[in-house]
């Protein structure tokens, strides 16, 4: 009997008329009055059991009429069972207790008889299964493992069916917030389905894992490290999998849906330029009106550029755009070692092999650990023939860094130097190799020596654009790190000329906050520009002679290193008569009280901290120690010292206004090198303004190495045909040549401001003044007409 009617034979027992309904007719009607429906209900129910009853049977006897001549076979009986079990899922929620054991028995008629079921029959009732688990009333961690079985099955649409409603349903199941207790349960299923040996289920679970971690749904740690044992699983082609996602993560563009504050980061992120307004003004107005366009051109390069690193150290900061799941992997040096050992016993094609070397550096740089076997391992490789050997390059930068002793890497640093920059070498090794000796000399500069630099800092007159460009970046770099290794011509003017490399294991302990000293900076631009401290320096220094002139390098007491400044001094006169008044009030205090104290260029200071006349110099310890005696002295001789701290310090805390000012002071500075680079700005007359800026080893640590990178893109020049060719190609599309004046005439909409100007109506003194104006010039012109010389005539 079909399903999409019911006879009036069924519908006797109930004592209705004999009207033929179809099934989407009295599912609405059984949503309406579910009460009045229940022996249809019932019907529909046995009906359906029957039918799946019939299904088992076939498929415990195996009855090969079951798949091809029996009742799966024919699709009428194949669309009424699957049109019952839709019907059944709709009408669920309004009989409660009498389909009560239905969404049970159709996971179990899924789970027996899938495989066998025909491809139509089984979407459907995985449908009717979907709409069951979105209106709740079956979990999903009962039916996950349902769902990933199903994705095996050799069926395209019910593979992508049952892959995008777990995708969905553990998206939605996260979307307000993060439900711990059901993720740890999900997690647990596919991590062990993904340790199995079947292949086929450990790819599924592999594919829904790395896209639920693409996606941040499951983005923490527990994840991340499942993603990376996956490297270690029997089959290749899970290894393989995994291995891509480890290196193409960075590259994986996030959805714009993938998580529901994307829009409100970006809104927080959003990079704040700042370009100095005399920079815009020179851009838009002065120079001619080629030169301007130029200017306007090079400026927004600049914006974007600066738009890009701030982005960029934005997205650092927050370990959104850098992260990696090898970032999270709790035992490191375990898995570079284990993966590392299996490099050196896997059998599989070059392609694989290149695949973990890259991982292996990759970890290595991520997490600066100690592998000293996997660069003599690379030493083999590193041959200007050798396949794909740009990529092998750089994951030898990319395992290069700080804490790697340089004796392990300088037999791989010196094959390098030796099969690529030499002079029988073609011009794109030497090219290739100058530019990883510059990336691997940025990681560990202890590598290079004198004479190796100097030779190979000679390419740098190649006739071959590629090999003196990698030449003059490995002399920039140098002229940064250790210029000392550089002659004198190519050293330019670094900003710290006694600047060197630091020692194997020596470690920079900061004590400031970063950028601090760039407020600093600016207090001292700001006291600079005020006139007032000059004028106060020179009224105070002006009764003193030359050889009295007070110096902050030669003025330091024996006190523990604590120093007088030229504020002391002036504090120190303006005490002086203050002094005197207490020396004459107090007269029993002893002599060690008015005692003065001397410092190092002879000038004397009394107990009060006040300067008088010169005297010859005297020891200061002794002085002291004579001023012990007293504790009035004591505080006498401190005092000045601690007030001039007090006022001149600060408690060393800062406020969220001086971060702000110090991110403020970044940005301009940032600015101010990208238009010094791209020659919009001249270089400051600050010494210490430069243009290239050496990352920190955090930062050459998440930088990504790509071995296009290390190639030389080097524009060749066109020849005459092919800029023939290039000139007609941009002819052809544009239109027929017209006089600027004759487009403006024949152009539509509008009128030009300048027209509009024209058209203005003139106020009345403006008119006025103009009538008089030309009457006036009517007049000088008509006295002047006739007496105008018009030269000698001829005949006279």
């Amino acid at each position: 009997m079909p399903a999409s009617e019911i006879t009036a034979d069924a519908l006797s027992a109930s004592g209705r008329t004999s009207e033929k309904l179809s099934l989407p007719t009295l599912q609405s009607k059984m949503k309406c009055d579910p009460e009045g429906y229940e022996t249809e209900l019932s019907l529909i129910y046995s009906q359906f059991k029957s039918s799946v009853e019939l299904f088992q049977q076939q498929a415990a006897l195996n009855f090969t009429s079951a798949a091809s001549g029996g009742v799966g076979s024919d699709p009428t009986v194949a669309k009424d069972l699957g049109d019952r079990a839709m019907f059944l899922a709709h009408v669920t929620p309004f009989y409660p207790n009498q389909l009560l054991g239905y969404p049970k028995e159709l996971v179990e008629f899924l789970r027996t008889s899938a495989r066998v079921l025909p491809s139509s029959l089984r979407v459907t009732v995985t449908q009717a299964l979907i709409l069951l688990l979105n209106r709740k009333i079956v979990a999903i961690k009962e039916t996950l493992a349902l769902f990933m079985e199903l994705q095996v099955l050799s069926d395209k649409v019910l593979k992508e069916l049952a892959f995008s409603h777990v995708i969905h349903s553990i998206r939605r199941m996260n979307q307000k917030h993060k439900n711990e207790t059901e993720n740890r349960a999900l997690q647990s299923i596919l991590f062990s389905m993904l340790q199995e040996e079947d292949e086929k289920k450990a790819m599924r679970s592999l594919v829904t894992i790395c896209d639920l971690h693409r996606r941040k749904v499951w983005f923490d740690d527990r994840t991340a490290n499942a993603i990376c044992r996956a490297c270690f699983h029997s089959s290749s082609r899970i290894m393989i999998a995994a291995l891509s996602f480890l290196l193409d993560y960075e590259k994986i563009e996030q959805d714009s849906d993938s998580d529901a504050s994307s829009d409100e980061d970006e809104a927080v992120h959003q990079p704040h330029v700042v370009v100095s307004k005399e920079a815009i003004y020179k851009a838009k107005n002065t120079g001619t009106t080629s030169s301007k366009k130029k200017k306007k051109a090079k400026l927004q390069r600049v914006i974007r550029s600066m738009k890009k690193q701030q982005r960029i150290s934005s997205e650092r900061d927050n370990n959104s755009n850098y992260y990696s799941p090898l970032n999270s992997l709790k035992d490191a040096q375990g898995f570079a070692e284990k993966l590392f050992s299996r490099l050196q016993t896997c059998g599989e094609r070059f392609e694989i092999k290149m695949m973990i070397v890259k991982v292996v550096a990759r970890t290595v740089g991520l997490h600066r650990l100690i592998l000293l076997n996997f660069y003599p391992f690379l030493q083999k490789y590193v041959q200007p023939h050798q396949r794909d050997v740009t990529n092998l390059l750089a994951a030898a930068v990319q395992a290069c860094h700080d804490m790697v002793p340089p004796d392990a890497v300088e037999p791989l640093f010196k094959q390098i130097v030796n099969q690529f920059v030499h002079d029988r070498s073609r011009t794109e090794s030497i090219a290739v190799g100058l530019n990883v000796v510059r990336e691997i000399c940025l990681r560990i500069p202890l590598l290079m020596t004198e004479d190796l630099l100097q030779d190979l800092v000679l390419y740098k007159k190649s006739h071959e654009k590629a090999v003196s460009s990698a030449a003059r970046s490995l002399i920039s770099l140098f002229r940064e790190i250790c210029p000392s290794l550089l002659i004198k011509k190519d050293r330019g003017r670094p900003t710290d000329p006694k600047a060197k490399p630091k020692a194997f294991g020596e470690v920079t302990v900061p004590n400031d906050v970063p950028g601090a000293d760039l407020l600093r900076d600016e207090e001292e631009d700001d006291d600079d520009d005020d006139g007032s401290d000059g004028s106060d320096q020179d009224e105070d220094n002006s009764g003193i002679g030359e050889e009295d002139a007070i110096s902050d390098d030669d003025i330091s007491t024996h006190d523990g290193g604590s120093e007088f400044n030229s504020d002391d001094a002036a504090q120190m006169e303006s005490e002086e008569d203050e002094s005197s008044e207490d020396e004459g009030d107090d007269d029993s205090c002893s002599d060690n009280d008015n005692e003065e104290v001397k410092d190092i260029d002879g000038m004397s200071i009394d107990s009060q901290g006040t300067r008088g006349q010169k005297r010859k110099f005297v020891d200061f310890d002794g002085e002291l120690d004579a001023a012990s005696q007293s504790l009035r002295a004591l505080k006498r001789l401190a005092g000045p010292k601690l007030e001039t701290d007090a006022s001149d310090s600060t408690d060393g805390i800062l406020s969220n206004e001086d971060f702000q000012r110090i991110k403020e002071l970044k940005t301009k500075k940032d600015a101010k090198l990208a238009l010094a680079h791209h020659g919009l700005l001249k270089k400051a007359s600050d010494p210490k303004s430069t243009v290239f800026k050496i990352p920190t080893s955090d930062q050459l640590s998440l930088k990504r190495v790509d071995g296009v990178t290390l190639e030389a893109n080097i524009r060749k020049k066109m020849t005459k045909e092919e800029r023939k060719a290039l000139i007609k190609a941009g002819r052809e599309d544009t239109g027929k040549y017209q006089a600027r004046a004759a487009i403006k005439q024949n152009k539509t909409g509008g009128l030009s401001n300048r027209q509009k100007e024209h058209k203005k109506a003139m106020p009345l003194a403006a008119k006025r003044s103009k009538v008089e104006r030309s009457r006036r010039q009517k007049k000088i012109k008509q006295k002047t007409a006739g007496k105008q010389f018009r030269g000698r005539k001829a005949w006279k």
